[in-house]
């Protein structure tokens, strides 16, 4: 065995390992930090499979973005693990066919692959050979001429998710003050401000004349 297939062995079992310590810990900011170790480990496998971009997108879009932003989310939710983990053992039997079902089916479908016992060797590419043309340039490519329909309904698919969630979980606060934008729109300059001509200086009169009752007996009474 060499040090290319160790290293595979050795990252599939840290992988394994996170992946199911994701749903076994109580505590869920443990669940999305082995999450993010799980994570790592799968880039780590893509790179020996000589895949690089996918290895730094997925360390950069998953963990550097999605799992963080889950994790602060967690972290400032008051969360009752108690509560949420009642009636686990109600739905396990179903939970674990489910899953060694799936464990089947991925074991069928790779166990193919498996039996590869040589790499296979490099094709020549327009009178290059692969090792020299840049994975992540014919991925690009491929990407924005074959399947730019995909992606287009994907990018389309996430913005209506987007506005779902945003609308979903937007409230309307009672005690906050906002106008309206039309209101705001037709306003005139002479209906926000009133300019009243009054004498630099007024007598105890007039003062008394413009002052409410209540505040006179009330400036009378101060010593």
């Amino acid at each position: 065995m060499d040090v290319k297939t160790g290293l595979f062995y050795f990252f599939s079992a840290v992988l394994l390992f996170a992946a199911f310590r994701v749903i076994t810990a109580r505590n869920p900011v443990y669940s999305a930090l082995y999450l993010v170790l799980a994570f790592f480990q799968a880039a780590a496998i893509w790179i020996l499979l000589r895949a690089e971009f996918l290895a730094i997108a997925l360390v950069l879009v998953y963990v550097g973005a999605v799992m963080v932003l889950f994790l602060f989310v967690v972290m400032m939710l008051d969360i009752n693990v108690d509560s949420l983990r009642q009636g686990f053992w109600k739905h396990f039997p179903l939970a674990a066919g489910v899953g060694v079902l799936i464990v089947l089916e991925m074991a069928a479908v790779l166990m193919g692959g498996f039996r590869i016992s040589e790499e296979p060797k490099a094709v020549a590419v327009l009178g290059q050979s692969v090792a020299q043309v840049s994975n992540t340039k014919e991925l690009g490519i491929l990407i924005y001429t074959q399947y730019i329909y995909p992606l287009e309904i994907a990018a389309v698919i996430l913005l209506v998710a987007i506005i779902a969630a945003i609308a979903l979980t937007l409230r309307q606060r009672k005690d906050s003050k906002h106008i309206d934008p039309s209101v705001q729109v037709r306003v005139r300059s002479k209906d926000r401000m009133e300019v009243v001509k009054m004498p630099a200086t007024q007598s105890f009169a007039a003062r008394d004349a413009a002052m409410p009752a209540e505040a006179i007996a009330g400036t009378e009474k101060q010593p």
